[in-house]
């Protein structure tokens, strides 16, 4: 499962995998973008989505919506590098989840008001992780648990989650 949380000049990506009810950690990461040409910054986050899924070929990618918060430009540009996160795993042939910020805060931290540092601290609790996780990167992570957690079909996993 790949969880993706688009921005512009950085992209994280995290990959998860279910055995049982149990959630491993696969890998994440950041897709950092060159800064100019925001064409160039677009492609570079297409022609990466698309190395990360030909090497993982997740089954379900769950990607955080879209809001407009106080500037429209940010996010169109934020739409425009989702967009291109999207287009870049549809060789994957994998079902495409959204899922509102919140929600998926208030899926892993319990409270959709959740701050970064907190989201990072639970995605290394909950997937036993070693080391700082980089924003974005947990971000992403929190995407694909929030949809594991949420998915009906499995609702043992929750209850091993919730007994960490």
């Amino acid at each position: 499962m790949l969880g993706i949380d688009p921005g512009s000049q950085c992209t994280g990506f995290g990959l998860v995998d279910l055995a049982g009810p149990r959630l491993i950690y696969v890998t994440s990461g950041v897709i950092r973008t060159p800064h100019g040409d925001f064409a160039a910054r677009l492609c570079e986050i297409f022609t990466c989505m698309r190395r990360i899924v030909a090497q993982y070929r997740p089954q379900e990618i769950a990607i955080e919506r879209v809001f407009v918060n106080r500037n429209p430009d940010s996010a169109l540009k934020l739409g425009q590098a989702r967009g291109a996160a999207i287009c870049g795993t549809v060789d994957a042939n994998a079902e495409v989840f959204e899922y509102a910020t919140r929600q998926i805060k208030q899926a892993v931290v319990g409270s959709g008001s959740a701050e970064k540092a907190q989201v990072q601290l639970m995605m290394k609790s909950l997937l036993r992780l070693e080391g700082p996780v980089a924003a974005d990167a947990a971000d992403a992570l929190a995407a694909a648990v929030c949809h594991a957690l949420r998915s009906p079909v499995r609702s043992s996993l929750r209850v091993a989650a919730s007994r960490g």
